[in-house]
């Protein structure tokens, strides 16, 4: 008798489809480019099979019965209507031909002393409930077959379908599980049967013989040969330089050099082997659709509808050439209430055509879209909630580099009670080159704090240097806190140029650059070199969920040439040049893990004595502080983890795949930077948990804590400006000039911030990316099924937990005292962007497993 077999799932309610599904691969209003079916095949013959079917071997009287329980998910791409395939396929259905299933045995057949063949059975649709779907099969396995060890899936359909998972039931010892999580495409479109390991995780070497030749040949097919335009369909991880942000064909203006190189070192992205430009033979051609992206990589229904692609096509083909319709090109605020009008009366919209799928898709971020004036209203942020006047306080102004959105910048002075955000040597060569560029300005900035008493920072002064230009020799010029008006106003002028500096610094170089850019070069690696059964690859996987697709969406919105980032912030053109520049000057991978980090900045030493092995330069630094209890418990876990599989020295260099895995990090990935210090041996156990620890932190700590509090602190323009769209008043000044500032300061501010449109784009983004996705996996939230079926893994994932538990007590401990001036007090929001768990939506917590957003 088999075993009843329990499936459980994290249910997410069902989203009513749009008409058409996205695909990489489409354009808006959402349509496949795919050739559903070939001519040839209509002519092809109809052969009618019975529907219960079992798979049946020869050689032995002695068999199991097994049943394999296949579990699909419906989803937008599944479901879309195929044309005259989907008669073919609906017949396959009926007849029980939809899925033929093949397993696989661990073991080699000991008189041909190759791998025995194969158990098939075709498996039928036998429930469905809401958008899951269950298969199942039949087989009769001789008593000599061997543990399973893999199912080989062939899809008999013309349309892809999502595996979610596959259960083996009535073997003696209990089920196989085997967790799919992954598309399957069509044989029509790949003759290449899908495998699929069972949850259980080997090494290399312990292998099992009848798997080997499986785990080589599926590394080979996710590196490809490198060759050709990538498919839709492709699951192939290849390497490329950024030679797609720019798009001559379509204007010479948006020509852009190559990022990636000798000249403009960086991380590679994913290959998609697109043609090249027609005017500039080294860029890639762009289109109106996204780039290729392995299929598993892409965003779930639930994602695809909440946010991503919905959301960024309406953003950018929508509403913002709407707000560019409804505002002045240039136009500035014209008064300070005029910036709060954007969050009560809102901006009128002149698109009455897309009214109605704006307000389904993107509710939370437009408050009101009356049938009455077409009205765009924003959500104040909670920042400005509490105090409308915050952004003015030269206390909050210091803060906010300890707790706002970028608390990477600050560094320690040599002296002990001194720090400074320095953007003075890594913006100087590039000041003429920005200031050639209308509607922009730039200078080297460096700005001094000092640290009181009680463990908050008071701004002392700020210096902007124009180097020499235009046969004019250097300007600088230094600003302190004053109380006589014309000085005052100099500062709050010098404070937009520092925040739109470090605005840079936080979007281009904490955020894009060392989380989402270096991320890609370690799952392209992961993904090429570690199997599937590998126990590291099944430590890292979650950690790479969404993070690709989302890189795609910022080089065809964000950082492409004339985009979110040029057209709104200062370096305007040479954005992704000076994020090189930071690169090749500043990254080294063993800095990127929180303590190093913090000692590399001055923000730390290290002292055994002390809570987490370091001694914060300053005590009340709410990112470090909740930081390194994060850190420390990933690093608990993984040493748990790792020290399981490898518990002698010797098997990590043994480890082939491992060390493959780490050398393409550095010789291919960061190829440009591979010669330089910082990267570390991979020989030993503590080598491995140290480099993991790292690539898990880049992934969810240090990048919760520069995304969800971007419209915290964004949101509010004359906080946090982007941009400073002109000059210093005091520098060299026309008389007409100066009269003009001294007549109307606030209007002379007003013109530095960014303009109208620039404000309402910023906004409308750093919305979208601060929200949390309702399907949003958060770090120790839920166990990985492979992790579940070892006890060992198991208990070390329950303490691991426990911790995050722990941890979410301890911040809201932290953000109670009264004592902790920097992240409690009057008009302060609590610090919390490194409290582990969250709701959907924006709640200014949560730290996701991933990149997602």
């Amino acid at each position: 008798m088999l075993k009843p077999q329990a499936c459980h799932f994290d249910s997410i309610k069902t989203i009513l489809p749009l008409k058409q599904p996205f695909l990489h691969g489409s354009v808006f209003p959402f349509s496949s480019r795919r050739p559903w079916f070939n001519k040839a095949r209509n002519s092809s013959k109809l052969v009618f099979f019975t529907r219960n079917i079992k798979a049946v071997t020869t050689g032995t009287d002695k068999t199991v019965g097994v049943k394999a329980t296949v579990t699909v998910k419906q989803t937008l791409s599944s479901m879309a209507n195929l044309g005259p395939s989907r008669g073919f396929d609906d017949i396959k259905d009926l007849l029980g031909r939809t899925l033929l299933l093949e397993l696989v045995s661990t073991e080699l057949d000991p008189r041909a002393g190759g791998e025995k063949e194969t158990i098939k059975g075709y498996a039928h649709q036998v429930s469905k409930v809401k958008d899951e779907v269950k298969y199942e099969a039949k087989f009769e396995v001789p008593a000599d077959f061997g543990e399973v060890g893999a199912v080989l899936v062939e899809n008999e359909l013309h349309r892809e379908m999502y595996l979610q998972e596959i259960v083996l039931d009535g073997f003696h010892n209990g089920p196989v599980n085997v967790k799919c999580a992954s598309w399957v495409h069509s044989k029509f479109d790949n003759p290449q049967k899908r495998v699929f390991f069972t949850n259980k995780s080997y090494l290399p070497w312990e292998t099992p013989s009848g798997l080997k030749k499986l785990r080589k040949e599926e590394l080979k097919v996710l590196r490809g040969d490198g060759q050709g335009e990538r498919k839709w369909f492709d699951r192939i991880y290849d390497y490329d330089v950024y030679n797609d942000l720019g798009d001559p064909d379509n204007d010479l203006s948006k020509k852009r050099p190559i990022i990636g190189g000798k000249q403009f070192p960086y991380p590679r992205r994913c290959r998609t082997g697109r043609p090249m430009c027609d005017t500039d033979p080294v860029s890639e051609k762009r289109t109106s659709v996204l780039p290729y992206l392995p299929r598993d990589e892409v965003f779930s229904d639930v994602k695809l509808l909440t946010f991503s692609i919905n959301y960024l096509s309406c953003l950018f083909q929508g509403m913002m050439p709407s707000l560019a319709g409804a505002i002045t090109a240039n136009r500035g605020f014209s008064c300070l209430t005029d910036i709060d009008r954007l969050f009560n009366e809102g901006i009128k919209l002149p698109f009455e055509e897309n009214k109605g799928f704006l307000k389904s898709v993107i509710p939370r971020l437009i408050k009101t879209i009356t049938s009455a004036d077409d009205v765009l209203r924003f959500e104040p942020p909670p920042t400005f909630r509490k105090d409308k006047l915050f952004w003015t306080r030269d206390e909050e102004f210091a803060r906010q580099t300890l707790a706002g959105c970028n608390p990477f910048g600050i560094r320690l002075v040599t002296q002990k009670k001194l720090f400074i955000l320095d953007y003075h040597d890594w913006f100087l060569p590039y000041v003429e080159k920005v200031r050639g560029v209308e509607g922009t300005t730039l200078y080297g900035s460096r700005t001094l704090f000092f640290l009181n008493p009680d463990e908050t920072l008071r701004p002392l002064a700020i210096e902007l240097t124009r180097p020499p230009m235009d046969g004019k020799p250097v300007w600088k010029s230094v600003y302190t806190p004053s109380w006589n008006s014309t000085d005052v106003w100099l500062w709050r002028l010098a404070k937009a140029h520092v925040s739109a500096h470090d605005s840079f610094h936080h979007h281009m170089i904490s955020h894009w650059l060392r989380s989402h850019c270096c991320a890609e070069t370690y799952i392209l690696a992961a993904k090429r070199q570690l199997s599937e059964m590998h126990p590291i690859y099944r430590l890292l996987h979650p950690h790479f969920r969404y993070t690709m697709e989302t890189n795609v969406l910022s080089r065809q919105f964000l950082i492409n040439a004339d985009g979110i980032i040029e057209s709104n912030l200062n370096p305007s053109k040479y954005a992704t040049e000076l994020s090189s520049l930071a690169y090749g000057q500043q990254w080294r991978f063993d800095h990127q893990g929180l303590p190093a980090d913090l000692i590399s900045r001055g923000m730390a030493v290290e002292d055994p004595s002390a809570a987490h092995g370091l001694r914060l330069a300053i005590k009340d630094y709410p990112f470090a502080n909740d930081g390194l209890v994060l850190w420390d418990a990933l690093k608990q876990w993984i040493s748990d983890y790792v020290n399981h599989y490898y518990p002698k020295a010797s098997f990590v260099e043994s480890d082939e795949e491992l060390q493959a895995w780490w050398k393409e990090v550095r010789t291919v990935g960061h190829v440009d930077k591979k010669d330089e210090p910082g990267w570390p041996d991979l020989r030993t156990p503590q080598d491995l948990i140290q480099i993991l620890t790292t690539i898990v932190w880049v992934c969810t700590g240090h990048h919760a804590s520069v995304n969800f509090g971007q419209y915290d602190y964004s949101g509010y323009v004359p906080n946090r400006p982007t941009i400073a769209r002109t000059n210093m008043p005091d520098e060299d000044p026309s008389e007409e000039q100066w009269n003009h500032f001294l007549e109307n300061p606030e209007a002379a501010l007003l013109e530095c911030f960014p303009s109208m449109i620039q404000a309402a784009k910023v906004m409308t983004v750093v919305d979208v990316l601060s929200c949390h996705s309702p399907d949003e996996e958060y770090i120790g939230e839920t166990i990985q099924p492979s992790w579940a079926e070892n006890p060992d893994i198991k208990a070390a994932f329950d303490r691991f937990h426990g911790r995050m538990v722990e941890l979410e007590r301890i911040v809201d401990q932290r953000n109670g005292d009264k004592n902790l001036k920097n992240r409690n007090g009057a008009g302060i929001i609590p610090y919390e962007y490194l409290k582990p768990f969250s709701e959907p939506g924006m709640t200014g917590k949560g730290v996701p497993n991933s990149i997602s957003i």
